[in-house]
């Protein structure tokens, strides 16, 4: 491995070449300009040109510029496979499966808010659980669960938890088919029994935010944005469930490995073909472990709204919060792309990045057709988010994928050190942000300088034109897990 062999493409892009290692099939793109590039970990560029070589990649090994060390696969990676030659593995999803991120709109403005902004943080950390191990207000039997797990957010909408027009704005319509939930392990039932309807712990988080820029109105119209208005972003995913899916089916693909004799640069890669039974059952405990995700945010859309309604005395129609989109960052789904100008059916890994289709797009909700996908990237809690839509671009280069955060720089025990000493709810507090958490050391871990600047990151999406900026939102209150 040679770094003096990288180069770069263009100002938002450089290559990792196949003789960067032995064994790469194709090269490793990295969505970076020269500022970006200045924190680009050894470990992750490794990470990229390890994806590479895996059995029946196709068109590149790619990163996004929010790009950090994972395990396996970087964070921000994305690589599709075909369905012949091609693996299914694991750590190209990650850990927190169908991690995502769900934004909503309201009718109320800045100056609605602000005064009572404390009160409203207040309420929305009482009435959502949050934090390591965090139980919430759903009880679920093991029937339940198992409809939850092929259902999705159609089972939260079913028990009274939002609107049937909801699913419309949902990836996937908040429902992957071919869920089974026979090949979920008692621990995982476990796990994810008293944890739906929570927003975990480390970087997840509900923020209240305000538009404070539109970069294209006649995109924003169609989203039904416009400035200072009020926006809810929730970010989490499919907690303890997900978490053991990933265990248990690591496991059984470390074995695999063996018994399919795949060579790999590095163990975290455990991998299977994609037509054995080890890769068809971890798809399909995949797909239940993102369904209960969407249901979890489905559930913690609808507290928020009871919250709002709570502490404002409005009615629902006064407050008009609804749903803009809920995108998953940490999936793979089998979609079609062309490859060599030859249309084929491919698994696609995304792990922290999110889709980014073109208007057109037959998987898109009808009324985003006209526009595209919207793209949601939230930032630090101290700093902006973006929304964003996908474009033609990102199909022919990336998959039709884009970026999904900021990326972080620190990690968790080297921010911990850097905040010693400090207050930084306080610190938040001095910038206008009121933060609850369930710890002193979400805090701490969570602080603005142990990410990269968001706006640089999707500056770099935006001019490689793979994904571009419609607004930015400005956070008042957030709640930490």
């Amino acid at each position: 491995m040679a770094l003096d062999k990288i180069r770069r493409i263009d100002n938002t892009k450089i290559e990792v070449p196949k003789d960067y290692k032995q064994g790469m099939r194709v090269n490793g793109i990295i969505y970076v300009d020269d500022l970006l590039e200045k924190d680009l970990e050894t470990q992750s560029i490794d990470q990229v040109a390890n994806v590479a070589t895996l059995p029946g990649i196709v068109g590149a090994s790619l990163a996004m510029p929010d790009v950090h060390t994972g395990y396996g696969f970087s964070i921000g990676g994305v690589a599709a496979f075909d369905l012949k030659d091609g693996i299914v593995s694991p750590g190209g999803v990650g850990y927190d499966i169908n991690c995502g991120v769900r934004l909503l709109k309201s009718s109320l403005m800045k100056e609605d808010v602000l005064p009572k902004i404390k009160d409203l943080v207040s309420v929305l950390y009482n009435e959502i659980p949050s934090g390591v191990g965090s139980k919430g207000k759903i009880r679920l039997g093991p029937d339940d669960e198992r409809k939850l797990l092929v259902n999705g957010a159609r089972w939260a909408v079913q028990q009274g938890y939002g609107d049937a027009n909801d699913l419309d704005k949902i990836e996937s319509g908040g429902c992957i088919e071919g869920a089974d939930p026979s090949l979920i392990s008692n621990k995982a039932y476990e796990r994810g029994r008293a944890q739906q309807g929570t927003l975990g712990s480390g970087n997840h988080f509900l923020e209240v935010q305000y538009v404070d820029e539109i970069y294209d109105e006649r995109a924003a119209n169609s989203l039904g944005l416009f400035r200072d208005q009020i926006t809810v972003m929730i970010h989490t995913g499919s907690r303890g469930f997900g978490h053991q899916v990933c265990t248990d089916f690591l496991e059984i693909m470390e074995k695999a490995v063996n018994k399919y004799k795949i060579d790999l640069p590095d163990k975290e890669l455990a991998c299977a073909p994609y037509g054995s039974p080890e890769a068809q059952d971890y798809l399909s405990a995949m797909r239940a472990a993102a369904n209960y995700a969407w249901a979890n945010r489905q559930c913690i859309m609808h507290w928020t709204k009871e919250s709002f309604m709570k502490l404002f005395n409005i009615s629902p129609r006064e407050l008009g919060i609804t749903l803009i989109y809920d995108v998953a960052h940490n999936i793979a789904k089998v979609e079609e792309h062309e490859v060599n100008g030859k249309k084929m059916k491919l698994i696609v890994h995304r792990k922290g990045a999110t889709r980014a289709f073109p208007p057109g797009h037959l998987e898109l909700p009808e009324i985003y057709r006209p526009i595209g996908q919207p793209v949601l990237i939230p930032g630090d809690m101290g700093r902006v988010s973006f929304v964003l839509l996908g474009t033609e671009k990102a199909m022919q280069e990336t998959f039709g994928s884009t970026c999904h955060g900021a990326g972080r720089v620190m990690s968790r025990h080297q921010a911990i050190k850097r905040a010693k000493g400090r207050a930084i709810w306080r610190e938040m507090e001095d910038k206008g942000i009121i933060v609850r958490s369930a710890g002193r050391e979400t805090l701490a871990e969570e602080m603005s300088e142990a990410y990269k600047d968001v706006s640089n990151v999707v500056d770099v999406v935006h001019n490689a034109g793979i994904s571009k900026k419609v607004a930015r939102l400005r956070p008042i209150g957030v709640i930490k897990g």
